[in-house]
Formats: structure tokens, sequence, C-alpha cells
């Protein structure tokens, strides 16, 4: 890298700014973001970055399933590009950086050569992957998942949401049903700038996370039916209650995390109950389990725990108890070279950092199946995220937009 690339840095404010003026659309009241995926908010955000990606002179592209990339030429542009980004839908309690910010740093990265008159050996570009949040069609990191091949574009399009529309006729309805190939063409490398969501960088007083890998995960929905009855004139002994076997299974959870031990963890984070009256026994309860470990082996045995206990609960309770897969993803390890990148150019730059694992699912786990990919992390306060209170402190958000830049720049210097 010359001396003149490694002197050059991203605008901080600028940043901000433009994470602010994304963050009002969708805005909830109080602070934080609801743009679900395909709905009309993730439209109008998905509009403004098109917008800003045009502004800067890239040549965007949307693919069949959404996915949006922005291209800025190289001095060899045949050569395939070096990619970063992350998504802009949000969870139903968003916050202002989740996603976000990986994609509009990519944005500040750009507008920074355009000023410095830079020319990259390979082009570069700048992605947002739909519905990485799986909060309205699950799976999550679904738009990277088929970009990769790991699920046909039209298998996709039949995914049904939690509000019962397809997949398919939503991206057609908000005019982002795209004609470009999915899968799509493998970058030369993926790098993924993100707010940690989690404590472990606060805690530890580093600027910058150079992450290792990313946990497994593994959702299930999970129907216990039983029978509806009335609250007062039903003996205990005679209830098949799905209301109280749904919190069993809710306590049943906590305890295996517990039992398994290490990085395990286990949420019920989605309970529904029939007919959900006060006096009426629960005939009726869909629940979702998520289930996550950093060990595929260990993944299993929670797995296998979770079917063992729906099996005896089923059996003692006269209930019948359905299970649906709603996505399922080993651990994935990053690629060696991207990990020391990303620790060598916080260390370049004079930021403390700290090789760690993701808990939460990423784009770049699923670019990962098709070349080197890697993430950088800055910290989260409180750990929090998912969560309007999500915060990040100004000056660690430049820190990781400036190793961001400057990674990007060695990788798209590659022969």
């Amino acid at each position: 890298m010359t001396p003149s690339m490694s002197a050059v840095r991203v605008d901080g404010h600028r940043l901000l700014q433009r994470l602010r003026e994304l963050a009002e659309i969708g805005a909830l009241p109080g602070g934080g973001c609801a743009r679900l995926a395909l709905t009309d908010a993730d439209r109008a955000g998905r509009d403004l970055v098109v917008g800003w990606m045009r502004e800067l002179g890239l040549e965007v592209t949307v693919d069949r399933m959404g996915n949006v990339i922005g291209r800025r030429a190289g001095r060899d542009d045949d050569l395939a590009p070096v990619m970063c980004g992350s998504h802009i839908d949000t969870v139903a309690t968003g916050g202002v950086y989740d996603g976000n910010y990986g994609v509009l740093s990519g944005l500040e990265v750009v507008r920074v050569l355009n000023e410095q008159q830079m020319v990259t050996r390979r082009p570069l570009a700048v992605a947002f992957f739909s519905d990485e949040e799986g909060s309205r069609f699950a799976p999550d990191m679904l738009g990277s998942l088929v970009y990769a091949g790991g699920l046909g574009v039209d298998a996709a399009y039949q995914l049904i949401g939690v509000d019962g529309a397809r997949y398919g006729d939503e991206l057609q309805r908000i005019g982002y049903r795209g004609e470009a190939p999915c899968p799509g063409p493998a970058p030369h490398a993926y790098l993924e700038l993100h707010i940690e969501q989690g404590p472990v960088l606060e805690a530890s007083g580093i600027t910058i996370g150079a992450v290792t890998g990313v946990q497994g995960i593994s959702w299930t929905e999970v129907t216990i039916t039983g029978q509806s009855n009335h609250a007062g004139t039903t003996p205990l002994a005679l209830r098949r209650d799905a209301g109280l076997a749904a919190a069993e299974l809710t306590l049943f959870v906590r305890r295996l995390a517990d039992e398994l031990g290490g990085p395990q963890v286990g949420t019920v984070g989605l309970v529904d109950l029939h007919p959900n009256l006060v006096n009426v026994v629960p005939g009726r309860a869909r629940l979702t389990v998520d289930l996550r470990n950093s060990s595929e082996d260990v993944l299993l045995l929670a797995e296998k725990g979770l079917h063992e206990f729906l099996d005896e609960l089923a059996a003692r309770d006269g209930l019948t108890i359905d299970t649906r897969v709603l996505a399922r993803f080993e651990p994935v390890e990053f690629d060696l070279r991207m990990i020391e990148l990303v620790a060598g150019m916080a260390d370049h730059l004079g930021q403390s950092v700290l090789r760690l694992p993701s808990g939460a699912g990423h784009d770049a786990q699923m670019l990962a199946r098709v070349c080197p990919a890697g993430m950088i992390f800055v910290p989260s306060h409180r750990g929090i995220s998912h969560n309007p209170a999500e915060h990040t402190e100004p000056d660690d958000l430049t820190a990781g937009a400036n190793v961001l830049l400057q990674a990007l720049l060695q990788l798209a210097e590659d022969a």
C-alpha cells in the first residue's frame, strides 16, 4: 500500500449524518427504526440508499432476490470486485446501526476515494442484501443465502411471511424484483463492518473486533395442539393445556442451554396462544425456539434434546406437537487472511483489537461459501441491539469505518 493510500481517512461526521437520514425512514417514537423486509418502509430506505449510490457514480444492479450492488470501476475492471456491505432491513424494534452502518460505511469509503481521485486495481462493490433479519420471511440472511447459491430463487419466492404475504409477490410490489441473476458472481473477497450486538468489546475496553467466525443457528417453529375449554369448569387433571406446555417448553430451553454450558444459548422469542382469552384454556400454542452454538456437535445435541423433550411432553399431556425448521446454518469460520488483515489494519491505525466470534448471524457467513470473507466489529453500548436503545459511540463508528477503508484498499490491490 502506498503512503498516500494509508493516510486517507473517512469523514465520520458525514457518515453519522447519513445514518441519521436513513433512520428517519421507519422511525419509531423515542428512537430506533422499523423497516421490515419488503414493506413500504423498506422500499423507501432502498430508494434512498440507491439514490446515494448513483450520486457517487456507482453502477447499480438489482438481482432477482432484490439484493442491490453498487459497483465502482477499477484499473483492471475485468477482475472480480472486492465487496463490502450488509443490510438495511430491521426488526420491528430495530436500532439505527444494525446493518445500516456497514452499508453506509461502504458508501463513505467510495465517497472518500472519489474525492481523492483514487482508482483501485480491482473494482469495489457495496452491497445490501434482502431480508437479512428474517423477521418477516424466514430464514434470516435470506438474500445473501440465495446470492451464494444456498437456496433457489423460486423456492425463496414461495416463502410465506409472518403476515401471510409471499416473498415473490412483495418483492414485485415494492419494485425490487430485479433482472440480475441469482446466485450472483463471487467477489474476490467480502468484508462486512458491523456493530458487535454484544457486550464483549465494551467490557474489554477494545475498539475493534476481528471476527473469527459465526455461531451455528437452529430456528424451529413449534405448534402445540391441545383442547380449548372453560377455565372455571375444567379440572386440572382433565386439561390438555397448550399454554402450560408452551411455558414448560420455554423453561426447558433455558435449562438445556445451562446444562450444555459454554457458548450454548437458547431463546423462545415468539409465543402465540389461541384463543388467547382470559377465561379459556389455550387449545393451541405456536412458539419459536432459537438455539445457537459455535460447535456443530453441541448444536446437534441441543436439537436432539429439544425434540426428545417435545416427544415426552406430547405423550404425557395428550398433546399433538408439530415442528418446522425455519433456519439451520452450521457454524462458520472466517478466512484466516481476512481475520489477520482486520487485526493488522486496526493495529496500523492505533486501535486496540480483539479476535472474537459473532453470536449473531450475518450476510458474511453466506458469502464465506463463495469467497474469502471476514468481519469488523465495533462496540455496542451495554451489548444492546434489536432495540431502539442500540448505541455505538461516534468515535468507534469512525474507527471501524477507517479500518474498513484501509482493508478494502489493500484487498483491492490484489493480483
